[in-house]
């Protein structure tokens, strides 16, 4: 072996050892769980098939499933939107604009189950910030986070709230790259302001709209904490997302091959909705 080939593979060897460690042992440990009982005080002990016979008849993990992906109909369109037009605002003119744009950024460093506690006490029905604004102006308190309908839609919106800083710096970084020289010929042209951004900025902001779909889609499938501290899964089960699920098989139950199980599935629910994605927008980039 060379010199160069050498330095490469003892330069290389951090790296690989840290990806053995974190990333392959704990793929692999996790299939093979998967055909395994084990309650975290006895031996495993095979399982066979039964892991996954129960996962295709559980109803619960198939409600989490569905409560899930009603989270992410909300969410996702809301969370590109709302991206959207705060990056739109903060590339303008602004005083203070550095300040602005910190400041829409900060929730996505605050700690998940803080902002899950405050948004707990501006949902409450009878003390809640919220329900004291629209009581103001005549309207009943609304049991956000009590009533099957609401609960998962408030924890949509608190979730995009906290999260929309990181897709609006992606959307600004985009904004950058619109060639000056496209903006002054379309407005020449004579082009409304809802032409320019129809035939010029959000075309050219496609693969972030690509990248931040991507993203938004992928952590909403990790809902977790949100549920956990502001509903424990209720109403009703409507908030019952899979990691939450995952989590109570894990460590309510000590069912930990059955937790393997369904981790496994909402890996491959997330890879199918993903390529789904790619292929659909992939399209719709090529034309």
């Amino acid at each position: 072996m060379r010199a160069e080939e050498r330095s490469g593979w003892q330069l290389s060897a951090p790296f690989v050892l840290f990806l053995l460690a974190f990333a392959a042992y704990p793929i692999c440990f996790a299939i093979a769980l998967v055909f395994m009982h084990w309650d975290l005080v006895t031996v495993p002990s095979f399982a066979g098939l039964d892991n996954l016979v129960h996962l295709a008849t559980d109803t619960r993990f198939w409600r989490a499933v569905a409560n899930t992906f009603v989270f992410l109909f909300i969410h996702v369109p809301l969370q590109i939107a709302t991206a959207l037009a705060l990056a739109l605002a903060l590339d303008r003119p602004l005083v203070l604009r550095a300040f602005w744009r910190a400041a829409f950024f900060l929730p996505v460093v605050i700690s998940g189950a803080v902002v899950a506690i405050l948004w707990s006490n501006l949902y409450a029905t009878d003390v809640g910030l919220i329900n004291g604004l629209l009581a103001r102006v005549g309207i009943a308190p609304v049991p956000w986070l009590t009533d099957p309908r609401t609960a998962m839609p408030a924890i949509a919106l608190m979730v995009t709230w906290k999260n929309v800083g990181f897709y609006v710096i992606i959307y600004l970084a985009g904004l950058q790259n619109v060639p000056r020289s496209c903006r002054e010929a379309i407005e020449i042209e004579g082009a409304t302001s809802w032409q320019r951004f129809r035939f010029l900025t959000l075309p050219s902001l496609l693969p972030q709209t690509i990248l931040v779909l991507t993203l938004s889609t992928i952590n909403g499938f990790q809902l977790f904490i949100e549920p956990y501290v502001m509903t424990g899964g209720g109403p009703l089960r409507r908030t019952y997302s899979v990691v939450l699920y995952l989590y109570t098989n894990a460590f309510s139950y000590q069912k930990m091959g059955y937790a393997a199980t369904i981790g496994v599935a909402l890996a491959l629910i997330i890879g199918a909705v993903v390529a789904v994605q790619r292929r659909l927008l992939g399209r719709a980039e090529a034309a």
